[in-house]
């Protein structure tokens, strides 16, 4: 028998491994926005032109292979972007989607919502017989796992991801996706570092569970789990971190550490997170200096795979340059731990959430908001 009930969700060497992928989660929207937004902020087609060119390209979503041409002759409201992070380790291993991110534009396409589908909602993923996979009931992150396989080759992370965008819209009830991003990690601190860190507000004291003040790593204990050694401090106010700084602050969940409502701070802290990333790439420091923004935009560009169905990523930063950090809704869908008895099977939305996508479908979100303020994230 299926009983819901509240729950938690808990090889090759990079600034990600042991990172949770809440921290990941942030990166995804505010590194793909920077990405989109490259339109409106690049002034000369010399530099325009080499930002396209430093972003992959792949087929996301089988179009090339059925030979469809879905170009529209303009981009217009309103719009649906599927963003999936991945942490590659191996050419051999199979792709997870550690963070699954949709992007809903409005038909006036001056504000964004975004919303997150747990990486360990429990779902049907359907059948899909390019990988030979019969279907599956399990976590939705798998399903890029099982789409990327190729039989006597790699797995391909392009693959996987069609097979995800097709599960998404199963459970979302969304029938097409406009656009597509996957987001590798690996570049994560080289982006945040090309922008000369970012400007944060942080809500009250934090310890770190993870670092020292120098941003080295506290070593662990002799015996026994945990750390030793002192701990970088994020103090109450604004501050200006630097790449490190933003990522352990957003990894802090323990109330010993100061995060006194955990996961609930967590998300908070990495939503605050989103925005100040965003913020960033639209200041004067960035846009007024062709040298850094060329830097960011590229360091961007080299860790992203888009696929605009028939548009460049110059189209949709061009089609989204009313969108601004003020103007983005950050959405909490709420959810809780599946158990079948004590087996713990993964998560599942809670009441209300098919009302969100009901709302969505039908360009209501604003008024469903303001009858369901829960569903918004506080950012500060």
């Amino acid at each position: 028998m299926l009983v819901g009930k509240a729950g938690k969700s808990g090889r090759k060497s990079s600034i990600w491994r042991g990172v949770p992928r809440w921290a990941r989660v942030c990166m995804v929207f505010g590194l793909t926005l920077t990405v989109l937004s490259g339109g409106a902020l690049v002034g000369t087609e010399v530099l325009m032109a080499r930002y396209e060119g430093a972003v992959g390209k792949a087929d996301l979503f089988g179009d090339q292979a059925a030979g469809a041409q879905e170009k529209k002759s303009d981009i217009k409201g309103p719009l649906n972007l599927l963003l999936v992070g991945i942490d590659p380790r191996t050419p051999t291993a199979a792709p997870l989607a550690d963070s699954i991110m949709v992007l809903h534009v409005p038909a006036t396409m001056d504000r964004a919502y975004l919303f997150s589908v747990p990486r360990d909602l429990y779902v049907d993923i359907p059948e899909f017989k390019k990988a030979n996979f019969y279907g599956e009931k399990t976590k939705i992150n798998a399903a890029m796992s099982f789409g990327s396989k190729v039989p006597g080759k790699n797995p391909d992370a392009a693959r996987g991801f069609e097979l995800l965008a097709t599960t998404v819209q199963k459970v979302t009830g969304i029938k097409r996706f406009d656009a597509g991003a996957i987001i590798n990690f690996t570049g994560f601190q080289k982006i945040v570092d090309a922008m000369g860190g970012v400007d944060m507000y942080v809500e009250r004291e934090v310890r770190s569970e993870h670092k020292q003040p120098d941003g080295t790593a506290r070593p662990g204990k002799t015996h026994g789990e945990g750390y030793v050694g002192p701990q970088a401090t994020y103090t109450k106010g604004t501050h200006h971190l630097k790449g490190w700084q933003a990522l352990d602050y957003v990894r802090q969940r323990y109330p010993k550490n100061g995060v006194p409502d955990s996961d609930y701070g967590r998300q908070r802290h990495q939503q605050q997170f989103v925005k100040a990333m965003v913020g960033q790439a639209f200041s004067a420091d960035v846009v007024a200096n062709p040298i850094k923004l060329d830097k960011v935009l590229r360091a961007a560009g080299q860790s992203l795979i888009f696929n605009g169905r028939g548009h460049s990523v110059v189209d949709f930063g061009l089609a989204l340059k009313n969108i601004r950090p003020n103007t983005i809704q950050m959405i909490k869908l709420p959810g809780g731990g599946l158990y079948d008895g004590k087996k713990y099977l993964g998560e599942q939305f809670q009441a209300g959430v098919p009302d969100f996508f009901t709302a969505l479908h039908g360009e209501q979100l604003d008024p469903f908001l303001l009858e369901h303020p829960e569903f918004q994230n506080k950012l500060k």
